[in-house]
């Protein structure tokens, strides 16, 4: 599938969320989601880009979905731009002053993203997945051992999430996030 043709039917979708359409892109971590989000982002007229790892109080998932409700998309539906604080990594505290514009779509991506909780304002949810080396290899590849260490136990975390929301059952598109023949250029391939 071409990301024109995602990018069409995001936007003959239903406004849920207020006047914006709510994509949502979950998976494991590291396997493809933010590539994913910001390639459909840019299709979508460089719609805003919401990472949940602003959203989450380090290395949990606790509390996730909450703070994505209550400071980002109320203020949306309301009509009016999200503030909030983003976690910032180094400092362990959300101390990152952040702000996401109203706009006719948001995607929203990150390992939680697609929880029950948010389905009354969804417009669209996407799955990707990769084999689970492969997400292992870019966990490397993007932190070094820093992050590796806690790749483990946060990967037994999303599991759980994953089980109880049945996250990959209830996504309207799947995607594969480490194609063994590459896509064409401008495409991706379902899983």
């Amino acid at each position: 599938m071409r990301f024109a043709e995602l990018a069409d039917r995001v936007r003959a979708s239903p406004a849920r969320l207020g006047g914006t359409r709510l994509v949502v892109v979950d998976g494991p971590a590291g396997s493809g989601k933010t590539t994913f989000a910001d390639r459909l982002a840019a299709e979508l007229d460089d719609a805003p880009v919401v990472h949940l790892d602003d959203l989450y109080a380090g290395w949990t998932l606790d509390g996730v979905v909450d703070r994505l409700r209550d400071q980002v998309l109320g203020p949306l539906a309301a009509g009016r731009e999200a503030r909030f604080l983003a976690y910032d990594w180094a400092a362990g505290e959300f101390a990152v002053p952040t702000t996401v514009p109203v706009a006719g779509v948001l995607v929203v991506e990150g390992c939680g993203a697609a929880a029950r909780a948010v389905d009354d304002v969804v417009s669209l949810r996407v799955w990707v997945q990769a084999p689970p080396e492969v997400c292992a290899e870019r966990w490397a590849a993007r932190g070094g051992a820093a992050m590796t260490a806690f790749q483990p136990d946060w990967a037994r975390a999303e599991a759980v999430v994953f089980a109880r929301e049945d996250t990959r059952a209830r996504a309207d598109v799947r995607v594969d996030g480490a194609p063994v023949t590459p896509p064409p250029p401008g495409s991706f391939a379902l899983a």
